[in-house]
Protein backbone atom coordinates (compact mmCIF):
# COMPACT_ATOMS: atom_id res chain seq x y z
CA UNK A 1 0.00 0.00 0.00
CA UNK A 2 2.84 2.37 0.92
CA UNK A 3 4.59 1.54 -2.33
CA UNK A 4 1.38 2.35 -4.21
CA UNK A 5 1.00 5.72 -2.50
CA UNK A 6 4.64 6.50 -3.12
CA UNK A 7 4.20 5.74 -6.81
CA UNK A 8 1.20 8.07 -7.08
CA UNK A 9 3.12 10.86 -5.37
CA UNK A 10 6.06 10.33 -7.71
CA UNK A 11 3.81 10.36 -10.80
CA UNK A 12 2.06 13.49 -9.56
CA UNK A 13 5.38 15.21 -9.02
CA UNK A 14 6.56 14.31 -12.53
CA UNK A 15 3.32 15.61 -14.02
CA UNK A 16 3.63 18.84 -12.11
CA UNK A 17 7.17 19.26 -13.35
CA UNK A 18 6.01 18.69 -16.96
CA UNK A 19 3.23 21.26 -16.61
CA UNK A 20 5.70 23.67 -15.04
CA UNK A 21 8.05 23.06 -17.96
CA UNK A 22 5.23 23.91 -20.35
CA UNK A 23 4.46 27.07 -18.42
CA UNK A 24 7.95 28.42 -18.72
CA UNK A 25 8.68 27.51 -22.36
CA UNK A 26 9.49 30.37 -24.74
CA UNK A 27 7.26 30.80 -27.79
CA UNK A 28 7.11 33.36 -30.58
CA UNK A 29 4.41 36.01 -30.59
CA UNK A 30 3.64 38.94 -32.86
CA UNK A 31 1.21 41.82 -33.26
CA UNK A 32 -1.22 42.05 -36.19
CA UNK A 33 -0.56 44.76 -38.75
CA UNK A 34 -3.06 46.44 -41.00
CA UNK A 35 -2.18 46.04 -44.68
CA UNK A 36 -3.35 47.27 -48.08
CA UNK A 37 -2.76 44.85 -50.91
CA UNK A 38 -4.17 43.20 -54.01
CA UNK A 39 -5.38 39.63 -53.71
CA UNK A 40 -6.36 37.10 -56.33
CA UNK A 41 -9.92 35.88 -55.94
CA UNK A 42 -10.55 32.48 -57.49
CA UNK A 43 -13.70 31.54 -59.38
CA UNK A 44 -14.50 28.16 -60.89
CA UNK A 45 -14.50 28.54 -64.68
CA UNK A 46 -15.80 26.55 -67.63
CA UNK A 47 -13.56 26.72 -70.69
CA UNK A 48 -15.20 26.90 -74.11
CA UNK A 49 -13.72 27.11 -77.56
CA UNK A 50 -14.38 30.33 -79.49
CA UNK A 51 -16.30 28.18 -81.96
CA UNK A 52 -17.59 24.70 -81.23
CA UNK A 53 -20.04 23.40 -83.81
CA UNK A 54 -21.62 20.09 -84.67
CA UNK A 55 -20.79 18.72 -88.09
CA UNK A 56 -23.87 16.98 -89.44
CA UNK A 57 -24.73 15.20 -92.68
CA UNK A 58 -26.87 17.32 -95.00
CA UNK A 59 -27.84 14.43 -97.27
CA UNK A 60 -28.70 10.77 -96.73
CA UNK A 61 -26.36 8.05 -97.92
CA UNK A 62 -23.44 5.76 -97.15
CA UNK A 63 -20.19 7.20 -95.82
CA UNK A 64 -17.65 6.59 -98.57
CA UNK A 65 -14.60 8.09 -96.86
CA UNK A 66 -13.60 9.64 -93.56
CA UNK A 67 -10.65 11.92 -94.33
CA UNK A 68 -9.93 13.19 -90.80
CA UNK A 69 -8.99 11.65 -87.46
CA UNK A 70 -10.00 12.35 -83.89
CA UNK A 71 -8.03 15.13 -82.23
CA UNK A 72 -6.41 16.28 -85.47
CA UNK A 73 -6.30 19.82 -86.81
CA UNK A 74 -8.18 20.64 -90.03
CA UNK A 75 -8.22 23.73 -92.24
CA UNK A 76 -11.22 25.72 -93.36
CA UNK A 77 -12.69 24.21 -96.55
CA UNK A 78 -10.91 20.87 -96.09
CA UNK A 79 -13.07 17.84 -97.00
CA UNK A 80 -13.77 15.85 -93.85
CA UNK A 81 -16.30 13.24 -95.05
CA UNK A 82 -17.66 12.05 -98.38
CA UNK A 83 -21.08 10.45 -98.80
CA UNK A 84 -21.82 8.24 -101.80
CA UNK A 85 -23.20 10.63 -104.42
CA UNK A 86 -24.06 8.35 -107.37
CA UNK A 87 -27.78 8.78 -106.78
CA UNK A 88 -27.44 12.55 -106.58
CA UNK A 89 -25.24 12.71 -109.68
CA UNK A 90 -27.98 10.81 -111.54
CA UNK A 91 -30.63 13.19 -110.22
CA UNK A 92 -28.49 16.10 -111.37
CA UNK A 93 -28.23 14.68 -114.87
CA UNK A 94 -31.99 14.24 -115.01
CA UNK A 95 -32.54 17.76 -113.77
CA UNK A 96 -30.19 19.15 -116.41
CA UNK A 97 -31.99 17.17 -119.10
CA UNK A 98 -35.35 18.52 -117.91
CA UNK A 99 -33.88 22.03 -117.98
CA UNK A 100 -32.67 21.51 -121.54
CA UNK A 101 -36.11 20.31 -122.63
CA UNK A 102 -37.85 23.22 -120.92
CA UNK A 103 -35.45 25.66 -122.59
CA UNK A 104 -36.07 24.10 -126.00
CA UNK A 105 -39.87 24.23 -125.57
CA UNK A 106 -39.64 27.86 -124.51
CA UNK A 107 -37.46 28.73 -127.50
CA UNK A 108 -39.92 27.04 -129.88
CA UNK A 109 -42.86 28.88 -128.37
CA UNK A 110 -40.97 32.19 -128.59
CA UNK A 111 -40.53 31.60 -132.33
CA UNK A 112 -44.24 30.84 -132.57
CA UNK A 113 -44.95 34.10 -130.74
CA UNK A 114 -42.95 36.04 -133.33
CA UNK A 115 -44.98 34.52 -136.17
CA UNK A 116 -48.21 35.15 -134.29
CA UNK A 117 -47.36 38.83 -133.92
CA UNK A 118 -46.79 39.10 -137.67
CA UNK A 119 -50.11 37.48 -138.44
CA UNK A 120 -51.90 39.70 -135.95
CA UNK A 121 -50.31 42.79 -137.47
CA UNK A 122 -51.64 41.68 -140.88
CA UNK A 123 -55.05 40.99 -139.36
CA UNK A 124 -54.78 37.35 -140.45
CA UNK A 125 -55.58 36.06 -136.98
CA UNK A 126 -57.24 37.62 -133.97
CA UNK A 127 -55.47 39.22 -131.03
CA UNK A 128 -56.77 36.40 -128.86
CA UNK A 129 -54.28 34.09 -130.52
CA UNK A 130 -51.49 36.50 -129.59
CA UNK A 131 -52.65 36.50 -125.96
CA UNK A 132 -52.71 32.71 -125.95
CA UNK A 133 -49.19 32.58 -127.37
CA UNK A 134 -47.94 35.06 -124.79
CA UNK A 135 -49.47 32.98 -122.00
CA UNK A 136 -47.73 29.85 -123.34
CA UNK A 137 -44.40 31.69 -123.41
CA UNK A 138 -44.88 32.82 -119.79
CA UNK A 139 -45.83 29.31 -118.72
CA UNK A 140 -42.83 27.73 -120.43
CA UNK A 141 -40.54 30.43 -118.95
CA UNK A 142 -41.82 29.51 -115.49
CA UNK A 143 -41.31 25.84 -116.28
CA UNK A 144 -37.71 26.58 -117.28
CA UNK A 145 -37.10 28.45 -113.98
CA UNK A 146 -38.54 25.49 -112.12
CA UNK A 147 -36.17 23.19 -114.01
CA UNK A 148 -33.26 25.48 -113.12
CA UNK A 149 -34.26 25.30 -109.45
CA UNK A 150 -34.24 21.51 -109.67
CA UNK A 151 -30.75 21.67 -111.15
CA UNK A 152 -29.54 23.94 -108.35
CA UNK A 153 -31.08 21.62 -105.75
CA UNK A 154 -29.47 18.58 -107.36
CA UNK A 155 -26.10 20.38 -107.56
CA UNK A 156 -26.41 21.29 -103.88
CA UNK A 157 -26.98 17.64 -102.94
CA UNK A 158 -23.93 16.60 -104.93
CA UNK A 159 -21.92 19.36 -103.28
CA UNK A 160 -23.21 18.43 -99.81
CA UNK A 161 -22.05 14.87 -100.29
CA UNK A 162 -18.58 16.34 -99.61
CA UNK A 163 -18.64 17.67 -96.05
CA UNK A 164 -16.06 20.42 -95.53
CA UNK A 165 -14.68 22.09 -92.42
CA UNK A 166 -16.40 25.47 -91.87
CA UNK A 167 -13.29 26.86 -90.08
CA UNK A 168 -9.87 25.86 -88.79
CA UNK A 169 -10.32 23.59 -85.80
CA UNK A 170 -9.77 20.32 -83.96
CA UNK A 171 -11.86 17.24 -84.72
CA UNK A 172 -13.74 15.55 -81.88
CA UNK A 173 -15.01 11.95 -81.61
CA UNK A 174 -15.95 10.10 -84.83
CA UNK A 175 -18.95 7.90 -83.99
CA UNK A 176 -19.33 6.40 -87.49
CA UNK A 177 -17.03 4.38 -89.75
CA UNK A 178 -16.77 4.17 -93.52
CA UNK A 179 -19.74 2.31 -94.98
CA UNK A 180 -22.18 3.50 -92.32
CA UNK A 181 -25.59 4.63 -93.50
CA UNK A 182 -26.33 8.14 -92.28
CA UNK A 183 -29.50 10.19 -92.50
CA UNK A 184 -29.82 13.88 -93.16
CA UNK A 185 -28.94 15.63 -89.90
CA UNK A 186 -26.85 12.78 -88.46
CA UNK A 187 -24.09 14.05 -86.15
CA UNK A 188 -20.74 13.07 -87.66
CA UNK A 189 -18.38 14.90 -85.28
CA UNK A 190 -17.80 18.21 -83.52
CA UNK A 191 -15.26 20.81 -84.60
CA UNK A 192 -13.63 23.21 -82.13
CA UNK A 193 -11.68 26.37 -82.88
CA UNK A 194 -9.21 26.49 -79.97
CA UNK A 195 -6.92 29.28 -81.15
CA UNK A 196 -8.55 31.32 -78.41
CA UNK A 197 -10.82 30.13 -75.64
CA UNK A 198 -13.47 31.68 -73.42
CA UNK A 199 -13.48 31.13 -69.66
CA UNK A 200 -16.94 31.65 -68.15
CA UNK A 201 -17.22 32.20 -64.40
CA UNK A 202 -19.88 33.47 -62.00
CA UNK A 203 -19.36 36.38 -59.62
CA UNK A 204 -21.56 37.34 -56.67
CA UNK A 205 -23.20 40.76 -56.54
CA UNK A 206 -20.89 41.88 -53.74
CA UNK A 207 -17.79 40.86 -55.67
CA UNK A 208 -19.19 42.43 -58.83
CA UNK A 209 -19.63 45.77 -57.04
CA UNK A 210 -16.08 45.59 -55.71
CA UNK A 211 -14.85 44.90 -59.24
CA UNK A 212 -16.91 47.83 -60.50
CA UNK A 213 -15.36 50.16 -57.89
CA UNK A 214 -11.95 49.36 -59.37
CA UNK A 215 -13.11 50.44 -62.83
CA UNK A 216 -13.13 46.89 -64.14
CA UNK A 217 -16.60 47.05 -65.64
CA UNK A 218 -15.73 49.71 -68.20
CA UNK A 219 -12.36 48.40 -69.28
CA UNK A 220 -10.73 45.02 -69.72
CA UNK A 221 -9.14 43.54 -66.61
CA UNK A 222 -6.23 41.12 -66.74
CA UNK A 223 -6.92 37.74 -65.14
CA UNK A 224 -4.96 34.55 -64.59
CA UNK A 225 -6.10 30.96 -65.09
CA UNK A 226 -5.23 28.09 -62.79
CA UNK A 227 -5.52 24.71 -64.51
CA UNK A 228 -7.10 21.58 -63.05
CA UNK A 229 -3.66 20.26 -61.97
CA UNK A 230 -2.90 23.45 -60.03
CA UNK A 231 -0.50 24.93 -62.59
CA UNK A 232 -0.93 28.54 -63.66
CA UNK A 233 -1.63 28.91 -67.38
CA UNK A 234 1.21 30.93 -68.97
CA UNK A 235 -1.08 33.24 -70.96
CA UNK A 236 -2.86 36.14 -69.27
CA UNK A 237 -6.53 36.61 -70.12
CA UNK A 238 -8.80 39.64 -70.39
CA UNK A 239 -12.35 40.06 -69.08
CA UNK A 240 -14.28 40.96 -72.23
CA UNK A 241 -17.95 40.89 -71.32
CA UNK A 242 -20.28 40.71 -68.33
CA UNK A 243 -23.87 39.48 -68.57
CA UNK A 244 -26.63 42.06 -68.57
CA UNK A 245 -28.43 40.71 -65.51
CA UNK A 246 -28.00 38.67 -62.35
CA UNK A 247 -29.29 35.13 -62.09
CA UNK A 248 -32.38 35.27 -59.86
CA UNK A 249 -31.75 31.78 -58.50
CA UNK A 250 -28.07 32.17 -57.55
CA UNK A 251 -27.62 35.94 -57.25
CA UNK A 252 -24.54 35.67 -59.49
CA UNK A 253 -23.61 37.36 -62.73
CA UNK A 254 -21.54 35.68 -65.45
CA UNK A 255 -18.17 37.03 -66.62
CA UNK A 256 -16.38 35.99 -69.81
CA UNK A 257 -12.61 36.16 -70.19
CA UNK A 258 -10.63 35.42 -73.35
CA UNK A 259 -7.32 33.54 -73.31
CA UNK A 260 -4.94 33.00 -76.21
CA UNK A 261 -4.21 29.31 -76.78
CA UNK A 262 -1.23 29.12 -79.16
CA UNK A 263 -0.14 25.62 -78.09
CA UNK A 264 -3.74 24.27 -78.12
CA UNK A 265 -3.28 23.15 -74.50
CA UNK A 266 -6.77 24.30 -73.54
CA UNK A 267 -9.64 22.27 -74.98
CA UNK A 268 -13.37 22.84 -75.13
CA UNK A 269 -15.12 21.53 -72.02
CA UNK A 270 -12.09 21.83 -69.72
CA UNK A 271 -12.30 23.48 -66.30
CA UNK A 272 -10.09 25.69 -64.18
CA UNK A 273 -10.11 28.65 -61.82
CA UNK A 274 -9.95 32.25 -62.94
CA UNK A 275 -8.04 34.57 -60.61
CA UNK A 276 -9.56 38.04 -60.54
CA UNK A 277 -7.50 40.80 -58.86
CA UNK A 278 -9.14 42.63 -55.97
CA UNK A 279 -7.73 45.55 -53.99
CA UNK A 280 -8.23 45.27 -50.22
CA UNK A 281 -7.40 47.80 -47.52
CA UNK A 282 -7.44 47.90 -43.74
CA UNK A 283 -7.26 44.13 -43.12
CA UNK A 284 -5.30 42.59 -40.23
CA UNK A 285 -2.75 39.96 -41.29
CA UNK A 286 -2.70 36.79 -39.14
CA UNK A 287 -0.48 33.76 -39.94
CA UNK A 288 -2.53 30.70 -40.87
CA UNK A 289 -0.44 28.56 -38.51
CA UNK A 290 -1.69 30.72 -35.63
CA UNK A 291 -5.31 29.78 -36.28
CA UNK A 292 -7.05 26.68 -34.98
CA UNK A 293 -10.64 25.49 -35.22
CA UNK A 294 -13.07 24.25 -32.61
CA UNK A 295 -16.53 23.17 -33.77
CA UNK A 296 -16.08 24.93 -37.11
CA UNK A 297 -15.13 28.24 -35.47
CA UNK A 298 -11.70 29.84 -35.80
CA UNK A 299 -9.60 30.98 -32.86
CA UNK A 300 -6.15 32.34 -31.99
CA UNK A 301 -4.30 32.59 -28.68
CA UNK A 302 -3.76 36.16 -27.47
CA UNK A 303 -1.22 36.84 -24.69
CA UNK A 304 -1.98 39.51 -22.12
CA UNK A 305 0.50 41.67 -20.18
CA UNK A 306 1.01 38.99 -17.50
CA UNK A 307 1.88 36.29 -20.07
CA UNK A 308 -1.45 34.45 -19.82
CA UNK A 309 -2.85 33.19 -23.15
CA UNK A 310 -6.54 33.36 -23.90
CA UNK A 311 -8.58 32.14 -26.86
CA UNK A 312 -9.92 34.82 -29.19
CA UNK A 313 -12.58 34.10 -31.81
CA UNK A 314 -11.87 35.41 -35.31
CA UNK A 315 -13.54 35.33 -38.71
CA UNK A 316 -11.00 34.92 -41.54
CA UNK A 317 -12.39 37.09 -44.35
CA UNK A 318 -9.74 36.57 -47.01
CA UNK A 319 -6.66 34.48 -47.62
CA UNK A 320 -3.23 35.19 -49.05
CA UNK A 321 -0.30 32.72 -49.08
CA UNK A 322 0.28 31.54 -45.48
CA UNK A 323 -1.90 34.31 -44.00
CA UNK A 324 -5.52 35.09 -43.20
CA UNK A 325 -6.83 38.62 -43.58
CA UNK A 326 -9.28 39.64 -40.85
CA UNK A 327 -11.37 42.79 -41.25
CA UNK A 328 -12.10 43.55 -37.60
CA UNK A 329 -11.57 42.41 -34.01
CA UNK A 330 -7.86 43.23 -33.69
CA UNK A 331 -5.64 46.16 -32.85
CA UNK A 332 -1.91 46.80 -33.16
CA UNK A 333 -1.62 46.34 -29.37
CA UNK A 334 -2.76 42.70 -29.46
CA UNK A 335 -0.11 40.00 -29.05
CA UNK A 336 -0.89 36.80 -30.94
CA UNK A 337 0.81 33.46 -30.44
CA UNK A 338 2.30 32.44 -33.80
CA UNK A 339 3.77 29.06 -32.91
CA UNK A 340 3.13 26.17 -30.54
CA UNK A 341 -0.65 26.56 -30.46
CA UNK A 342 -0.94 22.79 -29.99
CA UNK A 343 1.24 22.95 -26.86
CA UNK A 344 -0.70 25.53 -24.85
CA UNK A 345 -4.17 25.79 -23.40
CA UNK A 346 -6.58 28.46 -22.23
CA UNK A 347 -5.27 30.39 -19.22
CA UNK A 348 -1.74 29.04 -19.41
CA UNK A 349 1.19 31.34 -18.67
CA UNK A 350 4.02 31.35 -21.21
CA UNK A 351 7.30 33.05 -21.90
CA UNK A 352 7.61 34.61 -25.34
CA UNK A 353 9.83 36.36 -27.81
CA UNK A 354 8.46 39.00 -30.14
CA UNK A 355 8.76 38.75 -33.94
CA UNK A 356 7.44 41.60 -36.13
CA UNK A 357 4.56 40.59 -38.41
CA UNK A 358 6.19 42.44 -41.30
CA UNK A 359 9.20 40.16 -40.97
CA UNK A 360 6.91 37.12 -41.20
CA UNK A 361 5.24 38.54 -44.31
CA UNK A 362 8.61 39.04 -45.94
CA UNK A 363 9.81 35.55 -44.99
CA UNK A 364 6.76 33.93 -46.58
CA UNK A 365 6.75 36.40 -49.49
CA UNK A 366 3.06 36.81 -48.90
CA UNK A 367 2.92 40.29 -50.40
Amino acid sequence: MKKYLFGLLLLSACTAKKEEAVDIQTLEVSSPISIDTTIQQEFVADINAIQNVEIRARVKGYLDRILVDEGKQVKKGQIMFTINSQEYVTDLAQAKAALGQASAELKAEELTLVNTRLLVDKNVISKNQLAISLAKVDGLAAKREEARAHVRAAELKVENSNIRAPFDGVVDRLPFKSGSLVDEGTLLTTLSDNQNVFAYFNVSEQEYLAFSDQGGVNKSASVALVLANGDTYPQTGLVETIDGQFDKNTGNIAFRARFANPTRLLRHGASGKVQLPKKVAGFWAIPQKSVFEIQEKSYVFVKDATGIVKMKSIIPDLRIPHFYLVKSGFSAKDTVLIEGIQLVKQGQKIKSTFKPMRQLLNEYKAL
